[in-house]
């Protein structure tokens, strides 16, 4: 006898394939590699609807289920038709008095399969799996897609080999409230079973597969923004400009950008798809009350101050929370946060980044153990160093070229012979030396384009620990946060955060994070400060001046919280894929692409530098 409980669901067998992944692996074997291998899964509008249509078969049954090879059951069942056209392949009968078991879970080893069935019939030693599926029956001869035939198929081979007689399976889609009859032929397990070769042999051979081209099933896939499969496909087949035609750095040519554009590259493919979400729905929650309590309530956090509530928002609108200063933090809060994989960021007072807490650690080891292998490998590193580097001396020469009001040719044209010198650098020391230089000749042009208020907001260069002015502590403040949001992307992309190949490794310091945000300190960090400074959100009160440095008081930090969240979502056209896009989806998908860059999958990092 089997004994079903709540247990069985949680038990995993890693040389077993679930069959669901063979399932994913027929629609599309990258999608099974991100799911199975990598571990990834994002909720859509699809898989939410897949969950409440399976809400009933999820309930396990608590009552035993005969063994196959047990002389049990209900032999002679009679059956009652169901409702349908008697001559339709989907017009089944039921029995009437067969046992019904909700969520088994089953192996069969001999097949390297283990399933959870939704709903199994069992009429005397005859087994039926019965399959729930979200959508409407299909209009195919089959009468049900491939990859769901193969999933009712595993699921029949699991209990042959379980001792029970399965010629058939039933798929029921929900939307047409209708049973369609799936019979086991030669064709179909043989088919099955091929497939389960195939899937064994990507995972063992630890290479994403590669994207689907042009495909009408990725816009409906939730992984598309973690696959980027038109993405993937214009980086890894474009080429570079001939020789001969304009550079980008050109200054004899000054309608030219410090980007190359899509119409640069030479690609069978058409522009991309904006497949992914131009901007998330869920926002982060920043609480810097001191002495503020962080709590929750039904589906909802609460920030309380001496018992008074302060505010609530909705757990699903929350993408992470930054806690500043003296913030507590419930463990029941925590743990919800954790839970859904939203994580908590610890702020000094002043806004020094400090820790994030975070849920279990991400599943895809392998692009770790490429990570550590990349980050001890000089070569390796100097490599990704430079393409950071580049695109931050590309982005600072945008900003001044910009916003810039008077001649600035002479620092343009340094910011570019210094590109040249980072792509042509042969050491890390070098490259560090080449950034200063940069950032050197970047910041006295930098300074031309505040508006001073007096001396409120003049800039003699960069300075920190503590900083000297009040520009340099809005700088420090809008960097950390910046650093803060690459950290959180770096760790659910599946990164250590804390190894970088540019900044090497020191306790307590985000490597990785530091590396990631170079290219976006001039596009983001020192263009929030620019708005603040000119659009007159600061003034001399937002600061607070101790001992030769320069604090924000709480207004101020509001200020430029406000000013970087704006920053964050504001969608530009990206320079390489064409389509709109906020700078907030940009940071998740240039980390992504580092990614695809250490499995191998991209040749190179494509920086981002915009136009």
């Amino acid at each position: 006898m089997i004994q079903q409980d709540e247990r069985s669901a949680g038990w995993e067998a890693p040389e077993l394939i679930p069959v669901r992944m063979l399932n994913e692996f027929t629609y599309c074997p990258r999608l099974a590699y991100l799911e199975w291998v990598e571990g990834e899964f994002r909720e859509n509008l699809e898989t939410l609807e897949g969950t409440f249509a399976h809400r009933n078969v999820d309930r396990p049954s608590r009552g035993e289920v005969p063994d196959g090879n047990a002389e049990c059951g209900v032999p002679n069942a009679e059956w009652g038709d169901e409702e349908g056209d008697a001559d339709d392949h989907s017009a089944l009968r039921v029995p009437q008095s067969a046992i019904h078991s909700r969520s088994l879970m089953l192996s069969a080893p001999g097949e390297g399969l283990i399933a959870k069935l939704d709903l199994l019939e069992l009429d005397g030693s005859v087994a039926t799996p019965v399959d729930y599926k979200r959508g409407r029956v299909p209009d195919v001869a089959e009468g049900a897609w491939e990859p769901e035939r193969v999933q009712l198929c595993a699921q029949g081979l699991i209990l042959r080999e379980n001792g029970y007689r399965c010629d058939a399976g039933v798929i029921y889609f929900v939307a047409s409230n209708r049973r369609v009859q799936v019979r086991f032929d030669e064709g179909l397990v043989a088919r099955t079973r091929q497939l389960v070769v195939e899937l064994r042999a990507i995972g063992a051979a630890g290479r994403l597969p590669p994207p689907l081209v042009d495909s009408p099933k990725c816009p409906r896939c939730s992984l598309v923004s973690i696959c980027l499969p038109d993405e993937t496909n214009l980086l890894q087949t474009r080429t570079p400009q001939p020789d001969g035609e304009p550079s980008q750095l050109d200054d004899a040519a000054p309608g030219n950008d410090s980007s190359t554009p899509l119409s640069a590259f030479r690609t069978p493919h058409s522009r991309p798809r904006r497949l992914l979400p131009a901007r998330d729905d869920a926002l982060p929650l920043y609480v810097q009350t001191q002495g503020a309590v962080l709590g929750k309530s039904g589906g909802r956090l609460t920030v309380k101050e001496r018992g008074k509530t302060l505010t609530t928002v909705k757990l699903k609108d929350v993408s992470q929370v930054c806690l500043f200063g003296n913030v507590q933090a419930t463990a029941t809060a925590v743990g919800e946060l954790t839970a859904r994989g939203v994580p908590v960021c610890h702020f000094s007072s002043g806004g020094w980044f400090r820790a994030v807490t975070h849920g279990m650690t991400h599943k895809n080891v392998e692009l770790r153990i490429a990570q550590f292998a990349r980050a001890a490998d000089p070569a390796g590193s100097l490599e990704l160093a430079r393409r950071f580097v580049v695109g931050k001396i590309r982005n600072c020469r945008t900003l001044l070229r910009r916003h810039s009001q008077g001649d600035r040719r002479f620092e343009l044209m340094q910011l570019a012979e210094h590109v040249h010198k980072a792509e042509a650098a042969a050491a890390v020391e070098s490259l560090l030396g080449i950034e200063g230089m940069a950032a050197k000749i970047y910041f006295s042009g930098f300074s031309g384009l505040l508006n001073k208020q007096g001396e409120t907001f003049d800039i003699a260069g960069r300075n920190r620990r503590p900083p000297k002015d009040p520009v340099n502590a809005m700088l420090s403040f809008v960097y950390a946060l910046l650093v803060k949001e690459l950290a959180v992307a770096a760790q659910a992309v599946g990164f250590d955060p804390m190894l970088g190949f540019y900044h090497r490794p020191r306790y307590g310091r985000p490597s990785l994070a530091l590396d990631l945000a170079e290219e976006f300190r001039p596009i983001i960090g020192d263009s929030v400060v620019l708005t603040l400074v000119n659009n007159g959100e600061v003034s001399e009160s937002s600061f607070v001046r101790r001992a030769g440095s320069v604090a924000m008081t709480a207004a101020g930090r509001r200020a430029v919280l406000a000013a970087f969240e704006r920053r964050l979502e504001n969608e530009i056209t990206h320079p390489l894929f064409g389509y709109r896009v906020s700078y907030r989806r940009i940071l998740e998908v240039q980390t992504r692409l580092l990614a695809r860059t250490l499995l191998g999958e991209l040749a190179e990092y494509p920086n981002f530098c915009t136009r």
